[in-house]
C-alpha cells in the first residue's frame, strides 16, 4: 500500500473548541490534510489510543529575553523559553518587543528579531510595547509594523519607565482603530500605587509580602474602568491583560453587557496563588512578586466564574522569568531591599496548560472544549493567527498536544525546562499532562525528552485582528 501521509496520529480523541470526535489525523508537509477513521498509511505513525489530542497551545502573553534596565536580565532567552513552552504543550508563543523611552519602536522590533533568530524551537509572533508614542511612532512606525504583521501592542498604566498618560493612551487607541490593531492594557493606577508604597516604606513595611498591600484590588478596578472608558470614547476593542479578581472582573462584565468590544485575559497565578503565599520567611516571598499580585480564595472563585462564563477569552502564562538567587534577577537590589525594588514577574510557560487542565477540566469547572478555546483557539482568533494555529482542521498547521488525562504528577523545578531557578508552583499536585508535543508534524517533546531544534521555530506575521476604522 502506498504511503499517503508523512505522519498519521491514530486512534485518539480529537478536541477543538467546538467539537470532540475520535478520529485519525493525516499530516503532509507540516499541515493537516485529512481527518477521519482508518486513514491510509503514514511514513510515521503515532498510536494515541486512549489519549486526548488537542491543538498545540498558544501562549499569547509571555516575556523572554526582553531588554531590561542596567544590571537586570531575564533568565530565559528564545532558546530556553521556547524549549520550556514545547515541553508543556505550547507550540506558539507571542512575547513582546519593548520600546524604550526615547528610542524607536521599529528598532525595538528589529532588535527582537535578532534575539529570536536561530534560537526559537516553536513558532512565534511579536506584540509590541509602546512607551513613547511620539508623532513618528504614531504616524509612521506603528502603521508600518502593523502592516508587517505585528498587529497588537501593549500599553501600561503603571511602572514609571513604561506608563502612559491618558492623553497618550487615547492617541494609541486612535491608531489601533485606524489600523485594525488590538491594544492590550496593563490596568493599575500608578499614582495610587506610588502613594501606598511611600506610606508603607515610611512605616518600615518593606518585606516582599507588602507588594500585595501596595497594589490592592481598588487600584486595578479604577484603572480597568478608566481603560474601558477610554476605549468607549475612541470606539475601539481592547484587551485587559492579567485580570486578578472580582473588582476588575465586575468592570469588564459591565462593559461587555453594554456592548463594548472588551476582551479579557487571566493567568494561572490568579486561580492558584494568594497574597498569603507571599508571607514567607526572609526574602522568599520575592519569588511571588508579580503585578497585579495574587489575591485570595474569593478572587479565585471570581476568576473561575469568568473562565466558565466566557468573560475571559484568553488564559496566558504572563511568563516573566527572573532568577531568584541572582543579582541580575530577584536579588537585584539585595535581600533587604523594599518590595518595590524587586523585579516583577513569575515563570509559568511550561506549567500554564497543565494547571488549567488539572484545576479546571479534571475538577469539572470547565469542559475540554472551553479549555481549548481559552488556551489555543481563543488567542489564535484574537491575535490574527486562526485557523493556521489554534485548531485541528484540514489546512491548519499540524501543531498537536497529546494528553494523558489520568497521569498524576507533582510540579518540581528540577523537572521543568526553563532557565529559572524556581517555580512558584513547586509541590503542586496535578492530574493530566502533555505526553507528546508536535510542531508542524514533527515531535518536539515525547514526555521525557525534548527533540526540538533551536532555529526551527518560524516567525508568524499575523492578520489584523480588528476591522480598520476611519
Amino acid at each position: 500500500m502506498a504511503v499517503e501521509f508523512d505522519l498519521v496520529v491514530r486512534g485518539g480523541t480529537v478536541v477543538t473548541s467546538g467539537d470532540t470526535a475520535r478520529c485519525d489525523i493525516g499530516v503532509r508537509d507540516g499541515r493537516i490534510v485529512a481527518l477521519g477513521e482508518r486513514l491510509g498509511e503514514g511514513a510515521r505513525e503515532i498510536d494515541v489510543t486512549g489519549r486526548l489530542v488537542l491543538p498545540g497551545g498558544v501562549d499569547a502573553h509571555c516575556h523572554m529575553d526582553q531588554p531590561q534596565g542596567p544590571g537586570l536580565r531575564m533568565a530565559d532567552d528564545f532558546e530556553s523559553g521556547t524549549r520550556s513552552a514545547a515541553c508543556g504543550g505550547t507550540t506558539t508563543v507571542i512575547p513582546f518587543a519593548a520600546q524604550a523611552k526615547g528610542k524607536s519602536l521599529r528598532e525595538a522590533v528589529e532588535d527582537y528579531h535578532r534575539r529570536a533568530a536561530g534560537k526559537a524551537s516553536v513558532d512565534y509572533a511579536f506584540h509590541m510595547i509602546v512607551t513613547d508614542p511620539t508623532p513618528v511612532v504614531l504616524n509612521e512606525e506603528l502603521p508600518e509594523l502593523v502592516s508587517q504583521g505585528c498587529t497588537s501592542f501593549k500599553i501600561y498604566m503603571t511602572y514609571d519607565d513604561l506608563k502612559l498618560q491618558d492623553r497618550q493612551i487615547l492617541d494609541c487607541l486612535a491608531v489601533a482603530r485606524r489600523e485594525g490593531a488590538l491594544t492590550m492594557i496593563h490596568a493599575e493606577n500608578a499614582d495610587c500605587i506610588a502613594w501606598l508604597t511611600q506610606a508603607l516604606e515610611a512605616a518600615g513595611l518593606t518585606a516582599p509580602k507588602y507588594h500585595a498591600t501596595a497594589r490592592p484590588p481598588v487600584v486595578e478596578r479604577e484603572a480597568t474602568h478608566r481603560a474601558l472608558s477610554l476605549a468607549e470614547l475612541v470606539d475601539v476593542p481592547i484587551l485587559i491583560v492579567h485580570v486578578s479578581g472580582a473588582d476588575a472582573i465586575e468592570q469588564i462584565g459591565w462593559a461587555q453587557a453594554r456592548g463594548l468590544k472588551i476582551h479579557a485575559e487571566t493567568c494561572p497565578q490568579y486561580i492558584t496563588l494568594t497574597a498569603q503565599d507571599m508571607d514567607l520567611e526572609g526574602f522568599e516571598g520575592a519569588k511571588l512578586i508579580c503585578s497585579p499580585p495574587p489575591r485570595d480564595e474569593a478572587s479565585h472563585e471570581a476568576v473561575w466564574r469568568g473562565l466558565e462564563s466566557g468573560l475571559f477569552q484568553v488564559f496566558s502564562s504572563d511568563h516573566a522569568p527572573f532568577r531568584y538567587d541572582d543579582v541580575e534577577g530577584k536579588k537585584f537590589a539585595g535581600e533587604q531591599a523594599c518590595f518595590h525594588c524587586v523585579p516583577n514577574g513569575i515563570p509559568g510557560l511550561e506549567t500554564r496548560l497543565a494547571i488549567l487542565f488539572s484545576e479546571g477540566v479534571m475538577k469539572g469547572r470547565i469542559d475540554l472544549n472551553r479549555f481549548v478555546s481559552l488556551t489555543s483557539s481563543g488567542p489564535a482568533r484574537l491575535y490574527g493567527l486562526y485557523p493556521r494555529k489554534g485548531t485541528i482542521a484540514v489546512g491548519a498547521d499540524a501543531d498537536l498536544a497529546i494528553w494523558d488525562a489520568d497521569h498524576r504528577w507533582t510540579v518540581t523545578n528540577d523537572k521543568l525546562h526553563h532557565a529559572v531557578d524556581y517555580t512558584p508552583y513547586e509541590g503542586m499536585e496535578l492530574q493530566g499532562r502533555v505526553m507528546t508535543t508536535i510542531l508542524r508534524g514533527e515531535v518536539v517533546w515525547d514526555g521525557g525528552l525534548f527533540h526540538g531544534q533551536a532555529g526551527n521555530g518560524r516567525f508568524l506575521p499575523r492578520d489584523r485582528p480588528c476591522p480598520r476604522g476611519e
